[in-house]
């Protein structure tokens, strides 16, 4: 009986031992959770995406609205359209 005892408690200690820092243990999978976490606080992926929704969107409507090239040329560019005066006002 006695060495039954002691090979179950050696299995138990390596089960142990294997479960908790062993390789794909516990410990490594503590590791990549954080590592995934700081990964996604870094990367904002959320951000990312929304801003290249906006960007897409933009993209979207130069090439099919005149509207917005008009806008772009006007406020980027300080375009006018023939018969427009201009005032220019400093404060």
């Amino acid at each position: 009986m006695n060495k039954l005892n002691c090979m179950l408690l050696v299995l138990l200690t390596w089960l142990q031992y294997s479960l908790w820092l062993g390789k794909n243990g516990i410990c490594d999978l503590i590791n990549i959770h954080n590592t995934i976490t700081s990964y996604k606080n870094i990367n904002n992926i959320d951000e990312l995406k929304a801003r290249n929704d906006q960007l897409l969107y933009e993209i979207y409507d130069l090439l099919h609205g005149y509207e917005a090239i008009e806008e772009r040329s006007r406020y980027d560019l300080g375009m006018i359209k023939l018969g427009e005066t201009f005032y220019l006002i400093t404060l």
